[in-house]
């Protein structure tokens, strides 16, 4: 988990810093202002970047305790919901749509 954490937020500075050519080309047919675009979708994926790390944190500092399971896997159901949901926000409102 820490590895996909870890290649995630590589990715999401990389966005967040201009590098929207590693988007499809795609994502980002009626986009305008690339630059906003990159540091608002990095955004998102910092979001999505983080459920990873604090799911794996949770469950290594924890134990094997259910409850503790239960936890660090619902930490990283609703991180990638919302980090998923701010994904397609900023597509709506940078390329008019999903797709």
């Amino acid at each position: 988990m820490f590895l996909a954490s870890a290649l995630l937020l590589a990715f999401s500075i990389a966005v967040y810093r201009g590098k929207t050519d590693l988007i499809h080309a795609y994502h980002q047919t009626k986009v305008t202002d690339r630059s906003a675009y990159g540091k608002a979708l990095g955004k998102a994926l910092l979001v999505v970047a983080a459920a990873p790390l604090f799911s794996g944190v949770i469950g290594l500092l924890a134990g094997d305790d259910n409850r503790v399971v239960l936890a660090a896997a619902t930490v990283l159901i609703v991180l990638l919901g919302v980090g998923i949901g701010l994904i397609v926000a900023v597509q709506h409102k940078y390329n008019k749509g999903i797709f």
